[in-house]
């Protein structure tokens, strides 16, 4: 276990070191959470593909040890090979390994100091969008209200401009799960209800469980059973 901490920490400075040195190109552009494709043409080879790929594996099988080391090789790879749509998607593979695991100092600084700013140098909004919606995960896990609900809103103005539908749902249930935790149960709930009808008129049904959760969640804070 020490060893595999020392391993990532040492790719984790690395990646640090090399946030400020890349020439950055539109072309890798890739949205967060999309698996990659590797069977990519010669030109477009990277070994970070290969680190990538076997991450993903592990983190779909609990194994979230070793994803975080093979993600941090994946991004230093791709950051070595100038592939910054990739380098920056590692980065949030990793900031939501870390999540998992309750990392969420280094959760929070993967995405704030390096993700979001080769989002940015790109020109990638929706990979902007996405790392302010990990973040806004991210600040209210550690109970870090007033910017897990700013963070929350950035991702939704984003969404709207975009027009990404899914952005805006998961905005719009991220700023009702920072509510509840305010104890704000009837604000929270109208919340989850306007996401609700949204995701209806989408005939979108990818969020209906997360949606009930949160409101079964509320309703229990509300009117909790009585004591035995």
């Amino acid at each position: 276990m020490n060893k595999i901490i020392c391993l990532f920490y040492l790719i984790t400075f690395s990646l640090i070191g090399f946030a400020q040195a890349p020439q950055m190109s539109t072309s890798d552009v890739q949205s967060y959470g999309h698996a990659i494709n590797i069977n990519i043409p010669n030109s477009d080879y990277s070994e970070g593909d290969f680190y990538y790929a076997d991450a993903d594996k592990n983190e779909k099988k609990g194994e979230l040890n070793e994803a975080l080391i093979l993600f941090g090789k994946a991004a230093f790879e791709y950051n070595s090979d100038k592939k910054q749509a990739k380098y920056a998607n590692s980065l949030l593979r990793l900031s939501n390994v870390h999540y998992q695991l309750n990392h969420f100092i280094e959760a929070e600084q993967m995405v704030l100091n390096l993700a979001l700013k080769a989002y940015a140098k790109l020109g990638n909004k929706i990979g902007q969008m996405q790392s302010y919606g990990q973040l806004g995960k991210i600040y209210a896990a550690s109970n870090k209200y007033t910017q897990s609900m700013w963070f929350y809103t950035q991702q939704g103005i984003l969404a709207e401009q975009l027009r990404h539908q899914n952005g805006r749902i998961e905005s719009i249930l991220g700023i009702a799960l920072v509510k509840a935790k305010k104890k704000e149960y009837n604000l929270a709930l109208k919340d989850i209800l306007k996401a609700e009808n949204l995701a209806k008129s989408l005939k979108n049904t990818h969020y209906n469980s997360q949606i009930q959760q949160q409101r079964t969640f509320i309703l229990s804070k509300q009117n909790p059973k009585p004591k035995v």
